[in-house]
């Protein structure tokens, strides 16, 4: 496998031991409402995710399987979101989470997260190949379906109806109201998650800037101003690991645009 590029702010440490993880454990899953592994190897590898050491992580999850699998496909992911520079390669590493989530669940029917990379995975895809010709393909329906299951399964899943949110925002945006109900998108659905998730886990940058996102495809400029409020509180929030940090700075990055 080519080499990851790696997490670029050296000016913090999110390293921690396993003590440490297991203190912080509670905040630093805030968003996921992943449960503390038992295994050691497992918890190791969250190490490395938390730390921004994502091509560590994802080998280590890997190695570990079982609830290692959930560390690789996070790692995975969110590498692939933020700092994999090739559009080609992005979208093949999407395609790998989604192929490893579906095998996850086919295992661990029960697991939340399983389901939720695989939402992440295929939402992520669908934006690289446009979300028209996503919802072509049939992946809008795949998406609010393996979300929709999260919450089932884990009603306190913050990152969840973050997405789910995000979903139903950005299907009306690209086709409209009326072709966005035969997706089951609607607006109202929409701002009620992004709602949910800020009260489940309020101080997520990237719940906010997703709130943000949807306010104005779904309401337009009127909400311009509230949505720009809320960038400025992602941009201002503290980074408990190396995920949130990418999160304030691509916050921080769309104010200064």
């Amino acid at each position: 496998m080519a080499k990851w590029t790696a997490f670029p702010y050296t000016d913090a440490d999110y390293t921690q031991d396993a003590a440490g993880l297991k203190k912080h454990w509670a905040r630093l899953h805030a968003g996921d409402a992943e449960p503390l592994p038992k295994d050691a190897a497992v918890l190791a590898a969250w190490g490395h995710f938390h730390a921004g050491e994502f091509q560590k992580a994802h080998d280590a999850g890997l190695k570990a399987g079982g609830a290692g699998i959930t560390v690789a496909n996070k790692a995975q992911s969110i590498y692939a979101t933020y700092l994999e520079k090739s559009e080609k390669t992005r979208l093949a590493m999407f395609q790998e989470v989604a192929a490893r989530a579906e095998a996850q669940i086919a295992d661990d029917p029960k697991n939340p997260n399983a389901h939720y990379w695989l939402a992440y995975a295929l939402g992520r895809y669908g934006q690289g190949i446009s979300v028209a010709k996503a919802l072509a393909q049939g992946l809008g329906t795949k998406v609010k379906t393996a979300l929709e299951t999260t919450i089932q399964l884990q009603p306190k899943h913050a990152d969840a109806h973050i997405a789910l949110g995000a979903f139903h925002a950005e299907v009306i945006d690209k086709v409209g109201k009326l072709l966005g109900r035969t997706q089951g998108a609607d607006a109202a659905t929409g701002l009620k998650m992004f709602q949910q998730a800020l009260k489940l886990n309020p101080g997520s940058a990237i719940a906010k800037m997703e709130y943000a996102n949807g306010l104005v495809m779904l309401e337009g400029d009127k909400k311009m101003k509230d949505a720009e409020k809320l960038y400025a509180e992602a941009a201002a929030a503290v980074a408990a690991d190396a995920m949130e940090r990418l999160d304030i700075e691509l916050a921080k990055s769309e104010l200064e645009d």
